[in-house]
């Protein structure tokens, strides 16, 4: 008959322990480098500027992009002021619902 006996318990030496604890900091801060990295990414793709100081509009029921830039800028490009309007506000569409706030660009 076989009896099994525990085996006695793993006993790291000074060395190995140094070495553990290498391992841990090193897997730690890859972790910590490899987290900030993707929020970092994943904030600059949503990046829109400042908009202190802008004017805006609310958009209501009938209004497009193209209506708004002729209602900022009658005499302007409807096309480039659309175009800034949308960059202003991170649109990555031309869609745009009623009660939106739109920031419009200034000086128009």
């Amino acid at each position: 008959m076989r009896v099994n006996r525990p085996k006695p318990p793993v006993r790291l030496t000074r060395r190995g322990r140094a070495a553990l604890v290498v391992v841990v900091a090193a897997l730690s801060l890859a972790g910590l480098w490899l987290g900030t990295r993707a929020v970092s990414l994943a904030s600059a793709s949503q990046t829109v500027p400042s908009h202190a100081g802008l004017p805006w509009v609310v958009v209501e029921d009938g209004d497009t992009l193209w209506t708004i830039a002729g209602t900022v800028s009658p005499e302007g490009d409807a096309d480039a002021v659309a175009r800034d309007i949308m960059r202003l506000n991170g649109l990555k569409s031309s869609l745009i619902r009623p009660g939106t706030r739109l920031y419009i660009p200034s000086g128009r």
